[in-house]
């Protein structure tokens, strides 16, 4: 997800794979093997998909972190 702004936000959709719900949750991750530590990736959830998704990223071994996904963090 790129630094679209207020209306990227609005309209964030999970990244859970067949979901077309709206996302309400950022995980930021990486994979330590090929990122340098500077280098994050970020999906967005949905209620129902937040802990599917970290825990898919946690047993991989990747450092992960949730919060919530709003407005007011996308003009950072």
């Amino acid at each position: 997800m790129s630094d679209g702004g207020p209306d990227q936000v609005a309209e964030a959709v999970c990244s859970r794979a067949g979901c077309r719900a709206a996302a309400n949750w950022r995980i930021d991750w990486r994979n330590p093997r090929i990122h340098a530590a500077d280098r994050r990736k970020t999906w967005v959830a949905c209620d129902e998909h937040v802990g599917y998704l970290r825990e898919f990223l946690a047993a991989r071994d990747f450092p992960v972190a949730v919060a919530p996904l709003d407005a007011a963090e996308a003009t950072r």
